[in-house]
């Protein structure tokens, strides 16, 4: 028997206690259905036997208190929501736990942005994480040392697991499904909530603000550039010389602001501004590629598919159902 403690966080997002909570149970029930016995202890933990969410709405109450847990196998990480800073303070006092837990044998799964927390035990250290992708920039603030994987659904490293943003952890609970269980059960759950198995990116979902929370003025005056004249051929030299700064400082400088190279940051603006045409206009691929300042066919489909995932033909008929199929 696998006893998987899912912690109920302070700010958690409900749906990322009741789903892995469901999940498991309804594994269980798959298994004892094909004569099996059940494999999974599972249990909401947490310090207080009940916590209340999202100003009070809702009270979860724990089967098991955090100090009575002296060993477990398998820890969620719920997704955690509000200003993060402050949910990390009202939740530092799990962190030992956890570390100490794994340190023990336990693994440990993080669900969406509930890496903030996974990342502020230290465990992650040196390690690949994912998360969601609107968080990416401030988790890049806060945690240097951890390898931020961008558009990944999810990671595995040690016997630590982080999953993308939303609904992607779905993805990371079937993954823990099979490897505990085995390909049959996990089709089988896949079959019976409805989520695809095996999708490892999140790209298609991702929209690119641009990295604007830094404090280098020059820098910021260049993106804003970049984002109102995407249409146009603009060169690294011609940005730095509007900047008056020189060429290789720029480029470090930009790198450093923002987490892209300036060429990088250039291609996601404009790749941003074709998504946003394919799911609004009936333009064709070339109208739109001529439209975000490309004119290579080939260059632009493979750029295309590298920030999205998707070819441009496959993102338009998937988010525009009006679109006609070439």
């Amino acid at each position: 028997m696998k006893n998987v403690s899912i912690l109920i966080l302070e700010t958690s997002v409900i749906e990322a206690i009741a789903d892995p909570h469901y999940m498991f149970k309804a594994v269980n029930q798959f298994l004892v259905s094909s004569g099996k016995p059940p494999l999974f202890d599972v249990q909401l933990v947490a310090i207080t036997k009940e916590v209340k969410l999202e100003n009070s709405l809702y009270t979860v109450h724990a089967e098991k208190l955090l100090k009575d847990v002296h060993k477990t196998d398998l820890i969620f990480i719920p997704a955690i929501s509000g200003d993060i800073p402050a949910a990390l303070k009202l939740n530092k006092d799990y962190m030992p736990w956890i570390v100490n837990q794994y340190k023990n044998g336990a693994e440990v799964a993080s669900l969406c942005i509930g890496a903030f927390v996974l990342a502020a035990t230290g465990l992650l250290n040196g390690k690949k994480c994912s998360s969601h992708w609107n968080a990416a920039n401030e988790f890049r603030t806060m945690f240097p040392e951890v390898e931020l994987v961008d558009g990944s659904i999810l990671t595995e490293e040690q016997g630590i697991y982080s999953s993308g943003g939303a609904n992607s952890y779905w993805s990371l609970l079937l993954y823990l499904v099979e490897k505990y269980t085995d390909r049959d059960t996990a089709i089988l759950a896949s079959k019976f909530f409805a989520v695809d198995i095996d999708r490892d990116s999140q790209a298609s979902f991702m929209m690119f603000k641009g990295q604007k929370e830094h404090d280098d003025r020059e820098i910021l005056k260049v993106q804003e550039f970049i984002e109102e004249n995407y249409q146009e051929k603009i060169t690294v030299d011609e940005l730095a010389a509007r900047v008056s700064i020189g060429r290789r400082s720029f480029e470090r400088r930009f790198k450093k602001a923002t987490n892209n190279t300036v060429v990088e940051y250039m291609q996601r603006v404009k790749i941003e501004a074709a998504k946003r045409s394919f799911e609004s206009s009936r333009k064709n691929i070339n109208e739109v590629m001529f439209d975000v300042g490309y004119t290579d066919t080939k260059a632009f489909r493979t750029i295309f598919k590298k920030i999205t995932g998707l070819t441009p033909v496959e993102y338009r008929n998937k988010y525009n159902k009006q679109g006609m199929v070439e």
